[in-house]
C-alpha cells in the first residue's frame, strides 16, 4: 500500500521540477540604458531651448568619446530643434560606478563650445563626482542648486 503512494508522490516531484524547467524563460540581460546615438535626453538647465515645448524630443547624435557611449560627465552633441547644440550629460539610467546616483531619465545641460553653460540655474541635483572636473566645468557646477 505505501508503493502507490511513493510512485504518486515521485510523479508529483518529477512534474514540478519539469514545471520549473520550463518557467525559465524569462531574461536577465541588463537594461540598455547606455547614451548613445540617437537616445532621447532631456535638457534640465533654463535656457531658451530647453525650456520650449518641442514635438520631438532632443536626441544625440554624436559622443564625444573613444567607444561612443557616454556617462556623467562626457560632451555629446545634441539635434534639438532643428539645431545642433552641445551638452554635458549630468545624469543618465545606466548603472555606473558604486555609489553614484542612478537617475530616471538621461539629463543634460545645454553648452556653448568653449565650455560655458547656455542657461543661468540647473533645475536638478548633480552628481557629486563630477567635481573631478571642475577645471573644465566650473561653470556648469557654479549654477547646480544641489548636489546627489
Amino acid at each position: 500500500m505505501a508503493l502507490p503512494w511513493l510512485s504518486r508522490s515521485l510523479s508529483g516531484l518529477l512534474m514540478e521540477t519539469a514545471s520549473l524547467n520550463c518557467q525559465r524563460n524569462f531574461s536577465v540581460s541588463a537594461v540598455a540604458a547606455a547614451i548613445q546615438k540617437m537616445t532621447r535626453v532631456r535638457v534640465v538647465d533654463n535656457s531658451s531651448l530647453g525650456n520650449t515645448p518641442y514635438h520631438r524630443p532632443p536626441r544625440v547624435i554624436h559622443v564625444y568619446t573613444k567607444n561612443g557611449v557616454g556617462k556623467v560627465g562626457d560632451r555629446v552633441l545634441l539635434a534639438i530643434k532643428g539645431q545642433k547644440k552641445k551638452a554635458l550629460i549630468v545624469g543618465h539610467k545606466m548603472p555606473g560606478e558604486r555609489m553614484a546616483p542612478r537617475f530616471d531619465s538621461n539629463n543634460v545641460v545645454l553648452i556653448e563650445d568653449n565650455g560655458n553653460p547656455t542657461g543661468t540655474r540647473i533645475k536638478v541635483p548633480v552628481p557629486t563626482h563630477l567635481r573631478k572636473l571642475e577645471g573644465d566645468y566650473s561653470k556648469v557646477l557654479a549654477i547646480a542648486n544641489s548636489f546627489v
